[in-house]
């Protein structure tokens, strides 16, 4: 393994639109959503152990989740820990952490990463890493993977790509925002559009500069802090200072704008597990269509439909179609799964109607 090699596992959201059992105190990343005895965020960590090594694997957080990182993640140190005071959105932290990275190590080739997707096929996945990783180590560039569509959704943005290199990478000639279904289905005819998966590979001073560049107001907080990173000043200097950084994402800050970006086209059997569809189109079913995770449950008549149960329930469902029934605490769900892009705007009403122990 490559000892300028770093991985980067963003787990700060608190994945709404999975609600009742994503909650703001113990999000999605966090749960045994797959049935497979270990969380995302397990599931996500061991699949970089193929890729560097344990102490080369920092997870960035927001602070009040990092004692469940530590129980979930017990090989990896506090140091390891790369903890944002307030949510800004995905720039300043994947500033802050490069900064981070780049005084520990000048020359690090990072992967960015979320800590909540499903990728089934592990071994294209870290070779496809393996190849971006060695054309950053090359060029100043700012890869992105994006997934080779096998549909016209509109759930997703989209990367248009122009011809090959000869290295075998493309360049990026525009971000898509997430399409109507007349403009997916035309990205899908073209042949040169992917989906933007929020992967990314770069070296760490060569973001820093496109941060110079394109975002000078988050550069200059964070290189501010310079003498700083890797030493008992850090936090002091971090919680002083990252709340004043500009709440934008990393597309919007440096993706759009840059003229370096390449892609790599992948299929590697990908979800970003946003929604309770996503998770329903990749787990394991039964005959009648249906994802179901329950030890007392009794359900007839019903199909195409994502039942979770608390194991101490017992539950009788008959005659649904289409349908996510999931049941967590004080809270239960049943709603048409062709409309569940409201449940994030009905969670936020719940918020101001009954306060935040319902989120």
């Amino acid at each position: 393994m490559d000892k300028n090699n770093y991985v980067l596992i963003m787990a700060g959201g608190i994945g709404s639109r999975f609600w009742p059992k994503s909650r703001n105190h113990f999000p999605k990343q966090f749960l045994d959503i797959l049935g497979t005895g270990k969380s995302l965020l397990q599931i996500t960590y061991n699949r970089f152990l193929k890729v560097c090594p344990a102490e080369h694997i920092f997870i960035v957080t927001n602070s009040q989740y990092s004692d469940i990182i530590l129980e979930q993640l017990p090989e990896i140190s506090a140091d390891q820990l790369i903890c944002e005071p307030s949510r800004n959105n995905t720039a300043p932290c994947i500033a802050y952490a490069s900064f981070k990275l780049a005084a520990l190590n000048p020359e690090a080739n990072l992967i960015v990463a979320p800590s909540d997707h499903f990728i089934l096929f592990e071994d294209v996945f870290v070779e496809r890493i393996g190849f971006a990783l060695e054309y950053t180590r090359n060029h100043e560039a700012l890869v992105t993977l994006g997934i080779s569509p096998i549909r016209p959704d509109t759930g997703y943005g989209y990367i248009q790509y122009g011809k090959e290199t000869e290295e075998g990478i493309y360049k990026v000639e525009k971000f898509r925002e997430k399409p109507t279904l007349q403009k997916a289905q035309e990205y899908l005819s073209a042949g040169n559009y992917l989906w933007n998966a929020g992967i990314f590979i770069w070296k760490a001073k060569t973001i820093i500069s496109a941060l110079k560049k394109y975002a000078p107001e988050i550069h200059d907080l964070f290189e501010s802090g310079k003498e700083h990173y890797n030493s008992p000043a850090e936090r002091a200097f971090i919680d002083e200072n990252y709340a004043s950084s500009p709440n934008i994402s990393i597309d919007y800050a440096i993706m759009e704008q840059a003229d370096n970006i390449y892609t790599i086209p992948a299929n590697f059997g990908w979800s970003d597990l946003g929604t309770w569809t996503s998770l329903h189109e990749a787990a394991g079913k039964d005959a009648a269509n249906n994802v179901i995770s329950a030890k007392q449950v009794n359900v007839q008549d019903t199909q195409n439909s994502i039942i979770h149960i608390n194991t101490h329930k017992v539950a009788v469902i008959r005659g649904l179609d289409n349908f996510i029934v999931v049941d967590d605490g004080n809270a239960l769900l049943i709603y048409p799964k062709d409309q569940e892009q409201e449940i994030k705007e009905v969670v936020r009403q719940l918020a101001d109607e009954f306060g935040d122990s319902f989120t």
